[in-house]
């Protein structure tokens, strides 16, 4: 049997938003053309896909006997269109190329069809597009993208959930339909953020060269990209400036470790309190609160409060939240106990210091 190939003539438009009368379409075991300068129709590329597997079953039958040809019909969106086959040969009615896609194609664009991208990209490319496409699993806390590595793919998230981080600052949760990877591809691919999964999930990787060429023949993925790297950029700067705002920091000639202490304490604060001191860096855990633990030099926990509430010159910084193994430890000490005995050793010292001098 030699290879397949038909050439179908539309015979009647009922208000059809794409293919208009007398206009061919051309259908091969490989692939389906439509008329020039026209957009591919996926519910007529599916019942194409149908009636190519029909006709390659049937004997083919000439119309000697002056029989009426047979009419096709497309089931139609908000039109439809009905479409005979003709003997002719495809090349003279300029028809664009356009490859029919495979079952499994067919079943992964029903999935995704409605995503802003894919739905960013003309019809005429999304063949090429869905080629491109390799599925990618990432299990639940593991790295989809780590920052300051080489990142060279862009991923449409097909199910499960990723968090954009930065430095362990969480940027955003990204769910099916979102992108990730854009910043990376449009810089010199070193991923600005790392994409951890929250929990299993599915995601569809293009390679950046791939999508560069698709893209370039596209406006309106331009355009789309553009406004996505915007609104990324935008969001990134929102956080950014939540975690400064988040953050204390002074000098402790303007406010000594015991008010610090204090004020954090009264407040019920959550989070870090990092020191720069007489004798090396310091820090001090507080969870709602409660301190929960300290250094010093080569003090730690109460030996390390004591000394801190000593000094008299440095820089400190609070900032909120704790790794979820602080949040389990347990307290070093009852607080107004430990700021009491602090306070009464630091008065010890400056006494002692008094009458020495």
């Amino acid at each position: 049997m030699g290879s397949f190939k038909a050439v179908f003539k539309i015979i009647e438009d009922n208000n059809c938003p794409l293919y208009r009368l007398e206009e061919h379409l051309v259908l091969s075991e490989k692939a389906l053309t439509f008329p020039k300068d026209k957009e591919g129709c996926l519910i007529l590329v599916r019942e194409m896909t149908q009636l190519l597997f029909e006709l390659l079953d049937e004997t083919e039958k000439e119309d000697a006997g002056g029989k009426k040809p047979r009419v096709f019909t497309c089931s139609g969106c908000t039109g439809l269109i009905k479409f005979i086959r003709v003997d002719s040969d495809a090349s003279e009615y300029g028809v664009q190329e356009g490859s029919l896609l495979t079952a499994v194609q067919q079943v992964l664009m029903a999935k995704i069809s409605g995503y802003p991208l894919v739905k960013a990209f003309p019809q005429t490319q999304l063949k090429r597009f869905v080629d491109c496409l390799q599925e990618q699993v990432v299990y639940s806390g593991s790295y989809l993208i780590i920052k300051g590595e080489i990142n060279e793919h862009l991923y449409i998230i097909l199910s499960g959930e990723v968090s954009v981080e930065d430095d362990q600052v969480k940027i955003t949760t990204l769910r099916e339909g979102d992108v990730c990877g854009e910043m990376s591809y449009f810089g010199n691919k070193i991923a600005k953020s790392s994409i951890r999964a929250t929990r299993e999930t599915k995601v569809l990787g293009i390679s950046g060269d791939d999508f560069g060429r698709l893209m370039g023949e596209a406006a309106s993925v331009q355009l789309f990209m553009a406004k996505l790297l915007a609104e990324r950029l935008a969001k990134s700067n929102t956080v950014r400036t939540r975690e400064f705002e988040a953050c204390m920091h002074g000098r402790i000639k303007d406010m000594a470790p015991a008010e610090l202490f204090q004020i954090f304490h009264m407040h019920q604060k959550t989070g870090a309190l990092s020191l720069e001191l007489s004798r090396g860096n310091a820090k001090v855990s507080f969870r709602e609160g409660c301190i929960i633990n300290a250094s010093y030099a080569d003090k730690h926990n109460q030996d390390a409060i004591f000394s801190i509430l000593a000094e008299k010159e440095g820089v400190y910084r609070f900032t909120v939240g704790l790794s979820p193994q602080e949040m389990k430890a347990a307290e070093i000490g009852d607080f107004m106990m430990l700021l009491m005995e602090g306070v009464k050793r630091v008065d010890e010292v400056n006494e002692s210091e008094g009458s020495l001098s």
